[in-house]
């Protein structure tokens, strides 16, 4: 079986990489981390209308471009590896993620397009104050009264909660754990910014009293697709991990050879050498996991929720290795605000916790696999 990306993938992954170099560099990165939204709307419309990056995945008949997650999985390396300040996670692999899970025809037809055609941000609200990505973690309430539902109850760690158009809230019903979908500007719903280590991907609290939404699915019937949608969601991350530790290693390995030590570059010391090799094993087995996990996806495969927490685990900790080591082998300068080695640093730590940390995939792994 060939799991080599074809020529028209490698095309797509040259053109989202030159689109990067040109409206994501790092000053770009820097300044955008600053400012309240975390993006350029006018950016954000460009990946819609010229690259098409929102409406990848989402099937034809929604106003997606009707690929597939192989193809979502290049995106996803190349913004991760450039840092993109973009909701393009919350609203692609969480948002159009839950709502293509979701089974709910009229729900799909009616919110995927906007999510194709980037007028719409979505993202997924699930973690509460215990930061649990479990569903027994899950305590927001929804009641129903005369056919409208309401929710109350507060959401944490939203990725960019306080920018999103429509948020899929996960709550908890007679029935059982049920999704259910929330205007940005309903009524009840209080959004406040967190302070976050990686100030490039915002995240947000949510409190919601008494928020009017839409049952999306059927009441107690969102098990099985948020996890799914979890799982999914844990392979495009995983994909954006091998971006960002394949551009810590590409750092790493240019200063190695520029830097002058005792007459001669640094990269031809025994210690510096080892610790490069190291790196480089560790992103290859990322890419192979993160690369499998695509391909399980796309394919619909029974495998998909053992490798997606294999992918997740493994490429967690290969990132975050390779962002520390290349803040060691850049020396003083690495420690630095004005070194880029921090930024990484950062989204890798953040990264590492965003949908369960390795600890609880490998946990999750075991259940999985019966051990």
């Amino acid at each position: 079986m060939n799991f080599a990306f074809s020529e028209e993938q490698e095309e797509l992954r040259r053109s989202i990489r030159r689109f990067l170099e040109d409206k994501s560099p790092s000053a770009e990165v820097r300044r955008l981390m600053e400012t309240e939204d975390g993006f350029d709307r006018a950016v954000w419309d460009q990946m819609a209308n010229q690259l098409g990056l929102q409406a990848m995945a989402i099937p034809e008949e929604y106003g997606g471009a009707g690929f597939g997650y192989v193809e979502l999985v290049v995106v996803f390396e190349e913004t991760g590896a450039a840092l993109l300040c973009a909701p393009l996670f919350s609203t692609v692999a969480l948002g159009a993620n839950a709502l293509l899970s979701s089974g709910d025809e009229s729900a799909k037809a009616d919110l995927l397009p906007g999510i194709a055609s980037g007028e719409t941000i979505a993202t997924l609200a699930f973690t509460e104050d215990s930061g649990r990505w479990d569903l027994d973690g899950v305590e927001l309430t929804a009641v129903e009264h005369n056919g409208t539902w309401t929710l109350t109850g507060h959401k944490m760690y939203v990725l960019d909660g306080h920018s999103a158009d429509l948020i899929l809230v996960a709550a908890r019903t007679p029935a059982g754990i049920s999704l259910f979908a929330v205007a940005g500007d309903a009524e009840g719903l209080t959004r406040t910014t967190l302070a976050t280590m990686d100030q490039t991907r915002k995240q947000a609290r949510l409190e919601l009293s008494s928020t009017p939404a839409r049952l999306i699915g059927t009441d107690g019937g969102a098990g099985p697709v948020l996890t799914r949608t979890l799982d999914l969601a844990a392979v495009a991350l995983a994909a954006e991990q091998v971006g960002g530790a394949q551009r810590c290693l590409d750092m790493s390995v240019d200063y190695a050879k520029n830097r002058i030590q005792f007459g001669r570059p640094i990269g031809s010391f025994q210690a510096i050498k080892h610790k490069c090799a190291d790196m480089l094993l560790e992103v290859e087995s990322a890419k192979s996991a993160a690369y499998y996990a695509g391909w399980a996806a796309a394919e619909d495969s029974d495998e998909l929720p053992v490798v997606a927490s294999l992918a997740k685990s493994y490429c967690s900790e290969a990132y975050f290795h390779a962002a520390a080591e290349n803040i060691q082998i850049h020396g003083g300068i690495g420690f630095t605000w004005e070194h880029d080695a921090h930024l990484y640093f950062k989204r890798a730590k953040s990264s590492e916790l965003l949908l369960g940390d390795p600890s609880y995939h490998r946990e999750l792994l075991a259940q999985r696999i019966g051990i």
